[in-house]
């Protein structure tokens, strides 16, 4: 069981202030008006800025991991990456946390924040992850010169259907499921359970999910999670996963189409990844209409050399 602290989640106005200028090619956008008018220019770039824009939406409403907006230019920007603040504490082994988001309209502007010295930290493990299509080449380009390893998962992107939509206890195959919420001294489960799981950084990672994000869960008769999933950082759907004894019974569509419905209830997008050969989570969500999406997930993980092997 997780028993480390977690810090709460309390909400914070932004600074009603201009436009930081780090470098000549990078700007930082720390202005709760400006993230506000981004929050909606993205949202007319749908489905390829899907990651940036819950990165954004997130920092919006209180901005519970500490991220930060850098662009190539405001407001005709052609190029947004979202990170962590340089100023929050990190695990240089924690690529969960240590995530960045990135939506381009330009590849070359793209390009030119990742030359610049000080938008990615490169002397930690993380990840990039979006939506478009030379995001690997482009990033692993400038990686191979910093002597950096690349690993890329390739995900279908899902789309969930509306809460208008949603189902009522009857699909579920059994008595009617206790539906609440998970907690975090339950993110040691969630960390066993989860294919990129079972270690320290995970763990906190999952712990921090849980305090921060909407998160549903059917419990049995004894109050233990049988079915789950979770939402992360980017305002996605993951880790979604049922206990062996306890599947084809309907709790997995239960638990989906709910927290979609929550999200969507938040005016959050009811988005989630699949691997291609998941074919029971595909079936599922072929099952519950969920559309999906022409683009493909993208997720880097880039370690440097110091901590390979």
């Amino acid at each position: 069981m997780f028993t480390g602290k977690i810090s709460m989640c309390p909400f914070k106005f932004l600074p009603r202030c201009g436009i930081a200028r780090a470098l000549e090619k990078m700007l930082v956008l720390n202005c709760s008006t400006k993230l506000l008018t981004l929050e909606k220019m993205l949202k007319s770039h749908f489905p390829e800025s899907l990651k940036v824009y819950g990165a954004v939406m997130n920092i919006n409403r209180g901005n519970p991991f500490q991220k930060e907006v850098v662009l190539d230019s405001w407001p005709r920007f052609k190029a947004v990456i979202t990170r962590r603040k340089k100023e929050a504490k990190t695990d240089d082994l924690d690529h969960y946390t240590n995530a960045y988001a990135v939506f381009y309209k330009d590849v070359k502007a793209f390009q030119g924040l990742l030359e610049e010295g000080d938008v990615i930290n490169w002397d930690q493990v993380f990840q990039i992850q979006g939506l478009q299509s030379e995001l690997y080449d482009v990033s692993k380009a400038i990686a191979d010169s910093k002597q950096l390893d690349v690993k890329l998962t390739s995900f279908q992107a899902v789309w969930l259907p509306s809460a208008s939509n949603l189902p009522d206890t009857s699909i579920v195959k059994s008595s009617p499921p206790r539906l609440t919420y998970l907690s975090v001294g339950e993110a040691d489960l969630l960390n066993r359970t989860w294919s990129r799981g079972g270690n320290e950084q995970c763990l906190r990672y999952i712990a921090s999910l849980i305090s921060c994000f909407p998160s549903v869960c059917v419990r049995d008769d004894k109050g233990n999670p049988i079915s789950w999933s979770i939402t992360d950082q980017f305002a996605t759907m993951c880790h979604s996963y049922t206990l062996p004894e306890h599947r084809r019974k309907g709790y997995s569509r239960l638990v989906a189409l709910t927290l979609a419905g929550k999200l969507q209830s938040r005016g959050f997008p009811s988005q989630g990844n699949v691997l291609d050969d998941n074919m029971a989570s595909i079936g599922l969500l072929k099952s519950i209409h969920a559309e999906f999406l022409p683009c493909r997930f993208h997720r880097l993980i880039l370690t440097p050399a110091a901590f390979s092997g």
